[in-house]
């Protein structure tokens, strides 16, 4: 999956090879839930000492696993932690603190970097990371984005940083090199509204975009990508059922999950340059909107955050859904935003 999706594994991943972690954003108090996993939910870690402000909407682990950052709807709206099998000491808020609600974030492969997406001007913000925390605020995008930041995600190889939100183009993306570079031409056809989520994937080949859609479908585009937009992939023959709020591919590349807002709330796709034949549905479905897919980092699991109790929902996954896991016995408190395992 996406490299900003993941954190550290204290084994090998995967049904009985070692556990990884699974973290939650959650729209009540203590706004983010984080258990260990190994085919099935853990004991859930204790909550931070000091809890995000407000409403956890997305959350990502650094790619070495030592940090977990939730964005969220209160001031400082975006709250970073050290992480090494629970929670430390929470680090000091960014110098240039971030406009209005996180509504997304993302390391940079690298580590080097941390984006948040946020929802009033400058919609995107970058600023430098290290064990240290928080450095200057880069500058601002020479072509700003035009409204809402939703999702943000870095390109595999660190060299590409993408956004997707409100208003037309829907998708921005810019070169990246400890800054924004002059942005990229829009794709010729664009999304029909709103994007929710970016994902590269994992060979940096093409990039998805979820988006709102005014019950129009395709609710999901993909291009393919090399320093720029190609041209659109055909949509899928049976595409999402409502807005596409959240989209993934799988660690191998060979799948694209898209989370939505009307039932069966996540579709799976196989993915090669194009769409396959959608999956068939779980057995159990989520029972609401769902908000953000994650793979394990084998691949041997999905989850899928969303509205309504359990506010997590997990599967094996083996070329389709397994039975899904039973629910955590300390389940997050609300609707289930962002969801993230830990990477191998």
């Amino acid at each position: 999956m996406d490299p900003n999706s993941l954190n550290l594994i204290k084994g090998a991943a995967g049904a009985g090879g070692g556990s990884v972690d699974l973290a939650v954003a959650h729209a009540t108090t203590p706004f983010i839930s984080v258990y260990p996993w190994d085919a099935g939910f853990g004991t859930k870690y204790s909550d931070p000492s000091t809890l995000p402000t407000g409403n956890g909407i997305g959350v990502a682990f650094s790619p070495d696993g030592a940090d977990l950052a939730v964005s969220h709807a209160i001031t400082p709206y975006i709250s970073v932690y050290p992480w090494s099998s629970g929670f430390g000491t929470k680090y000091s808020d960014p110098g240039t603190a971030i406009p209005s609600n996180g509504n997304n974030v993302a390391f940079s492969p690298d580590g080097a970097d941390i984006a948040i997406a946020h929802a009033s001007s400058p919609y995107i913000s970058v600023y430098p990371w290290s064990g240290s925390g928080f450095g200057t605020k880069y500058s601002d995008p020479g072509t700003a984005i035009p409204n809402t930041g939703q999702g943000v995600t870095f390109s595999p190889d660190g060299a590409t940083i993408a956004v997707a939100h409100y208003d037309s183009p829907y998708i921005s993306v810019y070169p990246w090199s400890s800054g924004f570079g002059t942005k990229y031409a829009n794709p010729s056809t664009v999304p029909t509204s709103n994007g929710f989520d970016v994902a590269f994937s994992p060979d940096g080949a093409d990039i998805a975009v979820g988006h709102y859609a005014s019950n129009i479908t395709p609710y999901i585009v993909v291009y393919p990508w090399s320093s720029g937009f190609g041209t659109k992939y055909a949509d899928p023959s049976t595409p999402p059922t409502g807005h596409g709020y959240g989209v993934t591919f799988s660690p191998d590349g060979t799948l694209l999950a898209v989370a939505h807002n009307t039932s069966p709330y996540i579709s799976v796709y196989p993915w090669s340059s194009g769409f396959g034949t959608k999956y068939a549905d779980p057995s159990t479905t989520p029972p609401n909107a769902g908000r953000k897919p994650a793979f394990s980092p084998d691949g041997a699991t999905i989850a899928v955050a969303h509205n309504n109790s359990p506010y997590v929902s997990v599967y094996p996954w083996s070329s389709g859904f397994g039975t899904k896991y039973s629910d955590a016995s300390t389940p997050p408190t609300g609707v289930g935003n962002g969801v993230a395992f830990s990477p191998a």
